[in-house]
């Protein structure tokens, strides 16, 4: 079996305060490899800059380095800053994106800004590497976010992602259901499990209730049809899905 490729993600809350939390979706491109044409949180590859950037970090360094990864792809993607104090202003995150967009390391570029990290923003929600055949494998750790007051309106890279918008967990699984959108398993596992949370406070509450296992779905017959199934306690309401149905990559 090939060796899971380290990733990042992060849902981001847009909190109104009259009705669910919005997250921030976004629609990769059709052409990409891995999940092409589906919606999926900001996110990406856990790359060598990240890994030397969180080696000057007490702590773990994996998890640093994930978080580090959930910031820069968040940046590069939608033109949002997360965990960076003090906020930098638009002009700043600008600059940010143009100069990771050209391949400047996320640390050198905080550097000449006067910038921190912050990474206690991100909470860490979840972890998912799938491990199906003929497949890329991706270790992903998933983490939460609030949208940073003043933040600007995002906007998509369109290079590897065509459209973003903010959306409630509910519409988008009701797109998903309509066959307005396409959602690949992990993703629509953790959009039920969003789908009963009112605020961020509520998923960080569940978030700490269920410490972090990573889960690797697996194939078993359930009423005599194959289905994909994942542990039933980590906090999502539905453990397993036809496979006949379920968008895997």
């Amino acid at each position: 079996m090939q060796d899971a490729i380290p990733a990042a993600t992060v849902v981001i809350f847009r909190e109104r305060g009259d009705g669910p939390p919005d997250l921030l979706m976004v629609e990769r491109a059709k052409a990409m490899a891995f999940a092409g044409g589906a919606l999926v949180f900001p996110g990406g590859r856990i790359d060598p800059g990240d890994e030397a950037l969180a080696a000057t970090i007490a702590g773990a360094p994996a998890d640093a380095a994930a978080r580090i990864a959930a910031i820069r792809e968040t940046i590069e993607e939608a033109g949002l800053a997360l965990g960076l104090t003090p906020a930098p202003n638009r002009a700043t995150l600008e600059r940010l994106r143009q100069g990771l967009n050209a391949g400047a390391p996320l640390g050198a570029l905080l550097a000449e800004s006067g910038l921190s990290l912050a990474l206690e923003a991100l909470t860490p929600f979840a972890r998912w590497c799938p491990a199906h055949p003929h497949m890329r494998i991706f270790d992903t750790r998933f983490y939460l976010a609030r949208l940073p007051d003043g933040a600007p309106e995002p906007r998509v890279d369109a290079t590897e992602n065509v459209r973003l918008f903010w959306a409630t967990a509910d519409a988008v699984l009701a797109d998903a259901a309509a066959g307005r959108a396409r959602i690949i398993f992990p993703t629509r596992r953790n959009l039920e499990r969003l789908a009963r949370f009112a605020t961020l406070a509520e998923a960080l509450d569940d978030a700490a209730r269920h410490p972090i296992r990573t889960i690797t779905p697996w194939i078993e017959q359930r009423d005599g049809a194959p289905h994909l199934c994942i542990d039933d306690d980590l906090g999502y309401p539905v453990t397993a899905e036809p496979i006949d149905g379920a968008m895997r990559g």
